[in-house]
């Protein structure tokens, strides 16, 4: 339906407020990356990719890819491999908005892909950016909103998707503010690939067009599982002596703790247990590290050691990018995010990788994962960090019901399968001929 000239009136209007909000908060972005750069030396470089200032020679035409850090590039990843097998012809962009992104991007597709840092959704960076990477089309992950990217992605005539589609209802909540804008924005994407009903629903009550929305499932089932963490259990058994182990994935400062509680409590009943540790953000590596040895034990890291070996108490992976194959060196694994408000992680991995799940009651990123888990008796949900322990050291005591929760959790894994191939079919129309 073709735009009145009132509807116009109105987008530019709302569209010039938040723009003039953005610009006279464009100083703070500088103390953001100065703030952030103190704990992470990366925010630091490459600040004209923040404000699309560049300068190598701009795009002939691209098929663009945003994903703003790890885990929607995790995500992206059947995806963007897919485009690479099936359209090598095509140049792939794949933006980020943290360094960990950046790392992710370039660990697993190296110079296949071009990459920069998304500049901030300010219009005149959103509309270089696009002028110098000229893209064919956009596809957007998860609920990256920005009402300038979608605007202008409209304006210069690239066909917008977001895929992988989700907005929780606290996400919701929050849009609502915003919503005559970002309603409006949604409506100029030629689709939405919604990971569930209720992520549809929500996009829709947000303001998205409903034929444009569909219901084609997540990608993060369409994992692909190779030799590597089989190489690295079987690595890892071999130098730590075959010992039993836990691992605690993706974990959030205020977690920290609550994981050196739960070991101490583990090993009263095993004393020989081997915890694996990943933080979530890389500047915590250091500072989980230090908490360990301050805790009496002795610590082992994958940057310094490579590999714990019989004396170590804890393995902290202090790498990006190989939490994954690590899962399968564990019997149970706890995915955190969950024990505070942050919404959790990828609860797949670990599933996929045949280790039971355990996680804390903050889900609502995962909502429709974790419900489909809980209800297969593939994950056990604890209310808070005692309940998790409790279940930990319950499964750990108990092969049988890991080995139930592994079967469920990989079955689920395996029927959940099918986004990737929807997600190829809605965008296929819009690729350039081959």
């Amino acid at each position: 339906m073709e735009a009145t000239p009132r509807d116009r009136a109105v987008e530019r209007l709302l569209r010039g407020l938040y723009s003039a909000m953005l610009y006279v908060l464009a100083p703070v972005t500088v103390y953001h990356l100065i703030w952030r750069g103190f704990r992470q030396a990366e925010y630091l470089e490459r600040w004209g990719e923040r404000y699309a200032a560049y300068r190598t020679p701009p795009l002939d035409g691209c098929i663009w890819v945003h994903a703003v850090s790890v885990g929607e590039v995790n995500a992206a990843a059947p995806l963007v491999n897919a485009l690479l097998e099936e359209r090598p012809d095509l140049r792939l962009l794949v933006t980020t908005i943290t360094p960990t992104g950046s790392t992710r991007v370039r660990a697993l597709w190296g110079d296949r892909v071009e990459h920069v840092y998304l500049p901030y959704d300010l219009s005149g960076a959103v509309r270089r950016f696009l002028a110098h990477f000229r893209p064919r089309l956009a596809l957007v992950l998860e609920t990256e909103l920005w009402p300038n990217l979608l605007f202008c992605c409209r304006d210069h005539g690239v066909p917008a998707y977001l895929v992988n589609a989700r907005l929780s209802e606290r996400s919701l909540r929050g849009y609502r503010a915003l919503r005559p804008l970002v309603g409006r924005a949604l409506r100029t994407l030629a689709g939405v690939a919604a990971q569930s009903d209720a992520d549809a629903g929500r996009f829709v009550l947000l303001g998205a067009h409903q034929e444009a929305v569909s219901v084609l499932g997540n990608l993060k089932f369409d994992i692909r599982i190779d030799g590597t963490a089989r190489r690295t259990a079987a690595a890892f058994a071999t130098h730590s002596g075959g010992r039993r182990a836990w691992i605690a994935a993706s974990t959030h400062p205020e977690e920290e703790a609550a994981v050196i509680a739960m070991h101490r409590r583990l090993r009263a009943r095993w004393p020989d247990l081997l915890l694996l540790w990943a933080p979530r953000h890389p500047e915590r590596f250091r500072p989980v590290a230090q908490a360990c040895v301050e805790a009496g034990w002795r610590v082992a890291t994958r940057k310094l050691t490579q590999w714990p070996d019989g004396g170590d108490d804890v393995f902290v992976i202090d790498t990006l990018g190989e939490l994954v194959h690590f899962y399968a060196c564990a019997e149970v694994a706890f995915v955190g995010g969950s024990l505070q408000a942050v919404g959790g992680h990828n609860l797949l991995e670990p599933a996929a990788l045949g280790v039971a799940v355990v996680t804390g009651p903050h889900l609502h990123n995962f909502a429709d994962i974790a419900q489909r888990m809980d209800e297969a008796g593939a994950l056990r949900i604890g209310a808070d960090a005692d309940a998790v322990v409790a279940e930990l050291d319950a499964l750990l005591g108990d092969e049988a019901a890991r080995a139930a929760m592994v079967v469920e959790g990989q079955r689920l894994v395996k029927e959940g399968r099918g986004a990737l191939a929807l997600t190829l079919d809605m965008i296929r129309p819009a690729l350039p001929p081959a």
